[in-house]
C-alpha cells in the first residue's frame, strides 16, 4: 500500500551549486543549503514579523516581550531544570490532586540550555531562547528536506512557509522543546528517506530525550525496518537496518525508565509523574468531553482555535492517507496524532503538541504548487495574518497554558 520509505517518491534531481566538486561531503551539504535558501528566508521573515507584532502590542500593554517567548509556562520549568537540575514539585494551588513535578519533561532542551550557559556569559533565558531559534532554523531546513525529496523545491518551499504559519507556530521561536524535536525528527525522516538508517536510529534517539511524543518518529525507523525486512530477505543481513531500529528507541525509553526509577514509582513510575499533572492517555475521553462543553456552553478563543485546528488536523490526516505516503512519514503522523488526541486534559496545548506533525501540510502545499500565484499570495497573507494575530493572542491575552 505505501511507498518503501527507503525510496524516494518523485524525487527531483538537485542541481549542483557553482565549482561545487561531487562526492565531498561538505559540498553536498552547501548544495542542500543553497537550495534551501530561499525557504528559509521566508521563514525567518515569517517568524521575524510575528515576533515583531508580538513584541509591538506586548510593549504597548506593559509586558515584556522576553519574559513572554523564554519564560512562559513551561519555560519556567525549563529554566529551572536548566538552572537546578531535576528536584523540584509543587503541588497545585488551584487543582486538589494535581501534583507538578519537572520529571515530566525531558531532559535534552535545558541540557543544551545548561551546556550554552556554562560555556557562555548567558542567563538560562537568554540561552533556552538561543536554542529555540537555532532548533527552529535547523527544524525548517529539515522539513524543507523532506518536502524536497517527495515532491520537489517548490513545494518544499511552500510546506516550510505553511509550518511557519500555522496559528500556533509562535510556539517554535518560544523556550519550548516543539522546534527542536522537529528539527530531529525531520532529518530522522530524512535520514530514512535517503536510506541512512543509522543515521535515522541515532538522530530518533536524541529526538526520544526532548518530548514525550517524540516516540513517534522512533515508531517510524521501526516500521521502516520492519517493510524493509518484510519486502527484501537479503535485508536481513543488512546490520545497519537492524542498529537503526535498535537505537531509535533508545533515548525516549531510557529517560522514562529513569523518571520512573528516580521518582520512586519503578520503572514505569513517570507515567505516575504524568498522572498527577493531569495528564494520561484515556483514549480520547476528556477532548470528546471538553468538545461537548464547548458546544453547549462558552469559553475562550483559544479552546475554539483548539477545536478548529483539530478538524483541520484530521481532514489533513485523510489527503495525507490518498496521497499514498511512505509508509515512515504515514505512522509517523499517526503516532503524533493519536497522544494529541488521546491525551486528557490541556485541550489547548494539542495543536502544539502537532506542530511537529509537519508532513500534515503536505497535500496543502501540493494544492498551492499547484495553484495560481494570486492564489498563493492571498492565501499566504490571510495565514500570516491569522498567524500573527493569534500568536499575539496566546502570549499577550490568553491566560490558558499552552
Amino acid at each position: 500500500m505505501f511507498a518503501d520509505t527507503a525510496v524516494p517518491v518523485r524525487a527531483p534531481e538537485p542541481r549542483r551549486a557553482p565549482g561545487a566538486r561531487p562526492g565531498r561531503r561538505v559540498d553536498r551539504v552547501r548544495e542542500a543549503l543553497h537550495r534551501a535558501l530561499p525557504a528559509l528566508g521566508c521563514y525567518a521573515a515569517a517568524r521575524l514579523t510575528g515576533m515583531t507584532v508580538m513584541a509591538a502590542w506586548a510593549w504597548w500593554i506593559g509586558k515584556h516581550p522576553r519574559t513572554l517567548l523564554g519564560h512562559l509556562w513551561d519555560g519556567i520549568w525549563y529554566a529551572g531544570i536548566a538552572h537546578d537540575g531535576y528536584g523540584r514539585v509543587v503541588p497545585s494551588p488551584t487543582s486538589p490532586g494535581v501534583i507538578f513535578n519537572d520529571l515530566a519533561f525531558f531532559p535534552l532542551f535545558p541540557g543544551l540550555v545548561k551546556a550554552l550557559t556554562t560555556v557562555l556569559p548567558l542567563t538560562v533565558v537568554t540561552a533556552g531562547l538561543l536554542v529555540a531559534w537555532a532548533s527552529a532554523g535547523a527544524a525548517a531546513w529539515g522539513v524543507y528536506a523532506v518536502g524536497e525529496r517527495l515532491h520537489g523545491r517548490r513545494t518544499a518551499t511552500l510546506l516550510v512557509l505553511l509550518w511557519g504559519l500555522q496559528p500556533h507556530a509562535i510556539v517554535q521561536t518560544m523556550a519550548y522543546t516543539e522546534s527542536l524535536m522537529t528539527a530531529l525528527c525531520a532529518w530522522s525522516l530524512y535520514a530514512l528517506l535517503t536510506g541512512r538508517r543509522v543515521w535515522a536510529g541515532a538522530l530518533a534517539l536524541l529526538a526520544g530525550l526532548s518530548r514525550p511524543n517524540a516516540v513517534a518518529v522512533a515508531a517510524a525507523v521501526c516500521c521502516s525496518a520492519a517493510v524493509a525486512l518484510y519486502r527484501d530477505r537479503r535485508a536481513r543481513t543488512d546490520w545497519r537496518i537492524w542498529a537503526g531500529a535498535a537505537l531509535a528507541p533508545l533515548g525516549w525509553a531510557g529517560y522514562v525508565l529513569w523518571a520512573g526509577v528516580h521518582s520512586g514509582g519503578g520503572p514505569f513510575g513517570y507515567f505516575e509523574v504524568q498522572r498527577l499533572w493531569g495528564s494520561r492517555f484515556d483514549f480520547g475521553r476528556n477532548a470528546l468531553g471538553f468538545v461537548r462543553h464547548l458546544i453547549v456552553g462558552r469559553d475562550c478563543l483559544a479552546y475554539y482555535m483548539a477545536l478548529g485546528t483539530l478538524v483541520v488536523a484530521l481532514a489533513a490526516l485523510v489527503y495525507l492517507v490518498v496521497d499514498r505516503p511512505p509508509a515512515a512519514l504515514l505512522v509517523y503522523v499517526l503516532v503524533l496524532g493519536v497522544i494529541a488526541v488521546g491525551g486528557s486534559s490541556y485541550f489547548a496545548s494539542k495543536p502544539r503538541f502537532l506542530l511537529p506533525a509537519f508532513p500534515l501540510l503536505l497535500p496543502a502545499a501540493l494544492a498551492m504548487t499547484r495553484a495560481r500565484r494570486r492564489t498563493v499570495v492571498v492565501t499566504t497573507a490571510a495565514l500570516a495574518g491569522l498567524s500573527f494575530f493569534y500568536g499575539t493572542y496566546l502570549l499577550t491575552v490568553a491566560r490558558i497554558p499552552m
